[in-house]
């Protein structure tokens, strides 16, 4: 890995993997999360503020950032990215990038607030 992108990994990320069980009782699927690693990595918001949106009365934020980590075997895009304790989603990629030594992906943490009547 080049030293310009170590020296940019400054954030601590914890990606998360889904686990589902089934209840044997009442056949319902649980859904679990479980840490699969714990890494630095490079974190640059995409855009300066909160991009925002009206849906069925819902206020949405969207804040999607791209992400920069040393390359992590096994790391895929049903995953999850806990930032700072905000859950994102993985939206795009992962993709490697050079000969497995970095990897970059986009995240978009959703945020939830009930509009007024």
């Amino acid at each position: 890995m080049s030293l310009d992108l170590a020296s940019k990994l400054d954030t601590r990320i914890r990606v998360e993997r889904k686990a589902v069980t089934h209840d044997p009782q009442y056949g319902t699927e649980q859904v679990t999360w479980t840490e699969f690693a714990c890494v630095w990595a490079e974190v640059k918001d995409i855009l300066p503020s909160k991009a925002e949106r009206l849906a069925d009365r819902i206020q949405i934020g969207r804040r999607p950032a791209r992400l920069r980590i040393r390359y992590l075997a096994g790391l895929a895009a049903d995953m999850r990215v806990i930032i700072d304790s905000r859950v994102h989603q993985i939206i795009s990629g992962p993709a490697t990038l050079g000969r497995r030594e970095a990897m970059e992906f986009m995240v978009e943490e959703y945020s939830s607030e009930g509009a007024a009547p």
